[in-house]
């Protein structure tokens, strides 16, 4: 009796001590029907830090979109001449802030020639402002996936000369060469990916590659060149969908019906929108990012030599809205404009496929 007594004390304490593992305890919204796990569940403690990380920081005073346009007082400034000399300045200075705090202007230009393109990260600047014009122009998948929230420098970088949350193509984890190397297909463990048996780099195939976000097959067991989605690819999309659901800070249920994940016509708005979003990220990435390889030092690429790519956590930084939904864009009508035309070097934009229709 004594013994029975005694482990039902220990049961009930493992029980209290599991109840505590977290504190405060997280906060559970239903969003869909009961008993589908239809739920979002939300740690206060974690939404608090990730909330006060990102603020938007205050703006200076409009500048005057009067007087005489920057590309007559100042030399080389191709991309934005067509603003006022002011409005020029004071972005100008924004994106010091934003960009390189502590380096200052220098980061960009040569002090005694601020014409000069002899930098490369002015001419990477240059480059990134026609991508930021391009997203705000809202136009295509970034119409559905930004909308007119918009985005600027800040929106990515953070004070950061290079955003924190960037990928490039991963080698893998250190592993043992030999027999020991041959894996048989199994996959290894790692952060991207929740520490989950995964493929460690979704982002190579699907952010980069292009390749086709599948899951359900038509068969039974998909082969390869089957008519389905191999079991690879089903996992490199799993890998990714553990990327998503980080970088927005969100269950699989903000975007899909845990009835059937892979029905449309019960999935969430918000699939569509990550339907979009990993159109455009692949856009920026192929036509804005990579063709800047030339010119980046080895600082600026992974260890395979390929430059840092952005993700869904480059922007988004743990909410489902970056900045919380907050649009810089009208503190920074500067950053809004037409779609500017790519440099001949650099192809534009390909055309992309509609969204799948409900049924599939």
């Amino acid at each position: 009796m004594k013994n029975r007594t005694l482990s039902g004390v220990l049961g009930i304490s493992f029980v209290l001590l599991l109840a505590a593992c977290e504190a405060p305890p997280p906060a559970t919204t239903q969003i869909g029907y009961r008993g589908l796990g239809m739920e979002q569940v939300v740690n206060p403690a974690t939404r608090d830090r990730v909330l006060a990380a990102n603020v938007v920081p205050d703006a200076p005073p409009l500048a005057s979109a009067d007087g005489p346009r920057a590309s007559e007082v100042f030399q080389n400034v191709p991309v934005l001449g067509h603003l006022s000399a002011a409005e020029f300045t004071r972005l100008m200075v924004s994106m010091t802030s934003w960009v390189s705090p502590e380096q200052g202007c220098n980061y960009c230009h040569v002090p005694t020639d601020l014409a000069s393109d002899s930098v490369y990260t002015k001419v990477v600047a240059r480059r990134m402002l026609q991508m930021t014009q391009h997203i705000n122009s809202n136009q295509g998948d970034v119409a559905a996936h930004v909308g007119t929230t918009g985005v600027t420098c800040y929106t990515c970088h953070r004070g950061h000369p290079i955003p924190q949350n960037v990928w490039s193509i991963d080698p893998g984890p250190p592993q043992a060469g030999g027999f020991a190397a041959h894996r048989n297909g199994q996959n290894l463990a790692s952060a991207v990916v929740g520490y989950t048996s995964l493929p460690y780099d979704p982002f190579a195939p699907l952010l980069g590659d292009g390749a086709q976000v599948r899951v359900v097959s038509s068969e039974a067991l998909p082969r390869k060149g089957g008519t389905g989605p191999t079991i690879q690819a089903t996992e490199a999309t799993y890998g990714l969908m553990m990327h998503v659901s980080d970088a927005l800070g969100v269950n699989c249920t903000y975007c899909h019906n845990s009835r059937s994940f892979a029905a449309w016509d019960s999935s969430s708005a918000a699939r569509v929108t990550a339907w979009h979003a990993i159109r455009t990220v692949r856009d920026i990435n192929t036509h804005y990012i990579e063709p800047l390889a030339p010119i980046l030092p080895a600082a600026n690429k992974g260890p395979g030599g390929d430059v840092l790519k952005a993700n869904c956590a480059t922007c988004h930084q743990g909410l489902n809205k970056p900045l919380n939904g907050v649009s810089m864009l009208k503190d920074y009508p500067e950053l809004v404009g037409a779609r500017p035309t790519p440099a001949a070097a650099t192809p534009g934009p390909a055309a992309m496929p509609a969204p799948p229709a409900p049924s599939t």
